[in-house]
C-alpha cells in the first residue's frame, strides 16, 4: 500500500469521524431546544408564525453562514425537538435555498477587474439566484394557500414509517445516543449550573460541532474528489441535460455542498470554457444534491417530524428542477435575467456589489425588522 493510498484511507476515516460528530450535533441541538422550556418555544413559534418572516430568516441566516446545509440541519434539529412546527419551518427552508446562492455570486466578484470575464462569471452565478427566486415565487404562495409540500411530505414520511423506516435508521440513534446523553448530562446535571444555563451550553456545543463537522466533511470530500472535477465536467457537460443534472446531484451529494459545485463552475464560465446554458443543468442537480444533508440530519433525529421536513426540502428542490426547468419559457427566464444583470454590472460594477448586499442581507434584515415592529 503506497503513501497515496494511506492518505486516501486516512481522509475517509476522518470523513466518517466528522459525519458521526455531525449526527451527534443534531441530537444535541434537539436536546437543547427541548430543554429551553415552554416560553422559548412559544416565542420561537410566534416569530416564525408569519411565513414571510420565516422566509427572510432563511435567506439571511444562510447568507451569513454561506451554507444551506447548516441552516437546514439546524431547522431539522429544532423541528425534531417539537419546538418548531413543520408548517413554520417550510418558509425557512425555502429562504435557505435563496441564501445558499450567495457563495457562488461572491466568487464571481473575484473576476470584477476583468470586464468580459466578469460579465460572464456574474451572469453564470446569478442564474442560480434567479432560478431559486422563481421557484420560491411560485411555490411559496402555493404552499401558503394549499400546504401541498407539507401534505406530500407528511404522506411520504408516513409511508416511510409504515415500511419500518424509523427502525431502519435507528442504528444511527443507537451509535450516537450514548455520546449525546453523556454530553447533555454533563452540562445539565454534573456541572453545578442552573438547568437553562446547562442547556444553553449544550446548544453552543452542538452549533460548534455542526459547523466544524460540516466544514471538515466538505473540505475532506473536496480534497478527495475535486482533482477529478475537470474530467467529470468535460465528460458530462456537453451531454444531455439529464446527465448533467445527475452529475451535479452526485457531485454535490459527495461533497455535501452545492456551493462547491456551483462555485467550481464560475471560473469556467468566466473564462468562456463553458456557457451558462451548459452549466445550468449541473446547477439544477446541485440543488437536489444539497438536500441530502438535511436527510442525514433527520436520520440522527430519528423522528417523523424531522424526516418530514427533510422530505419537504427534497420535494421543494426536486419539483423546482423537474417541473419548472423542463418548461422552456421558465428555463429561459433566469438565463435572460442573469445575462441582463451581467451586462448592467459590467458597465457599473457597484451595481453588482449593491445587488449582493441588498438581495442577501439588507432587504431580508429590513423586512424582518419591519415585520417585528408591526
Amino acid at each position: 500500500m503506497g503513501r497515496k493510498d494511506v492518505n486516501v484511507y486516512l481522509r475517509l476515516f476522518f470523513v466518517f469521524l466528522f459525519l458521526y460528530l455531525f449526527l451527534v450535533s443534531i441530537g444535541l441541538m434537539s436536546d437543547a431546544f427541548k430543554g429551553f422550556g415552554k416560553e422559548f418555544a412559544e416565542n420561537l413559534i410566534a416569530t416564525t408564525s408569519n411565513p414571510f418572516i420565516g422566509l427572510f430568516i432563511g435567506i439571511l441566516a444562510t447568507s451569513l453562514v454561506q451554507s444551506s446545509s447548516t441552516t437546514t440541519s439546524v431547522v431539522v434539529g429544532i423541528v425534531s425537538s417539537g419546538v418548531l412546527s413543520i408548517g413554520n419551518a417550510i418558509p425557512i427552508i425555502m429562504g435557505a435555498n435563496i441564501g445558499t446562492t450567495v457563495t457562488n455570486t461572491l466568487v464571481s466578484l473575484g473576476h470584477i477587474t476583468r470586464k468580459e470575464e466578469f460579465k460572464r462569471a456574474f451572469a453564470g452565478a446569478t442564474v442560480h439566484d434567479f432560478f431559486n427566486l422563481i421557484c420560491v415565487s411560485i411555490m411559496f404562495p402555493l404552499e401558503i394557500a394549499t400546504g401541498f409540500l407539507q401534505k406530500s411530505a407528511t404522506f411520504l414520511s408516513g409511508k416511510f414509517v409504515d415500511v419500518g423506516g424509523i427502525k431502519l435508521i435507528s442504528p444511527v440513534k443507537i451509535v450516537t445516543k450514548p455520546v449525546i446523553s453523556a454530553i447533555t448530562k454533563f452540562f445539565t446535571s454534573t456541572l453545578p449550573l442552573p438547568s437553562k444555563t446547562g442547556y444553553i451550553l449544550v446548544f453552543i456545543v452542538s452549533v460548534i460541532l455542526l459547523f466544524v463537522s460540516l466544514y471538515f466533511i466538505v473540505r475532506l470530500m473536496k480534497s478527495l474528489v475535486v482533482r477529478k472535477t475537470d474530467t467529470i465536467i468535460n465528460t458530462v457537460l456537453e451531454k444531455k441535460d439529464v446527465i448533467a443534472i445527475f452529475a451535479g446531484f452526485i457531485f454535490t451529494t459527495i461533497v455535501q455542498s452545492s456551493s462547491i459545485t456551483t462555485s467550481l463552475l464560475i471560473p469556467l464560465i468566466g473564462a468562456g470554457i463553458i456557457t451558462i446554458e451548459v452549466a445550468f443543468p449541473v446547477t439544477m442537480g446541485a440543488n437536489i444534491g444539497t438536500t441530502t444533508t438535511a436527510i442525514l440530519a433527520s436520520f440522527a433525529a430519528g423522528n417523523v417530524s424531522a424526516i418530514t421536513i427533510a422530505i419537504v426540502h427534497f420535494l421543494f428542490n426536486t419539483i423546482g428542477v423537474f417541473v419548472i426547468y423542463p418548461i422552456k419559457i421558465f428555463r429561459k427566464i433566469p438565463i435572460k435575467l442573469a445575462k441582463s444583470l451581467g451586462n448592467l454590472a459590467v458597465e457599473k460594477r457597484r451595481y453588482a456589489v449593491f445587488y449582493v448586499l441588498s438581495i442577501f442581507f439588507f432587504i431580508p434584515t429590513i423586512l424582518i425588522v419591519i415585520s417585528k415592529l408591526l
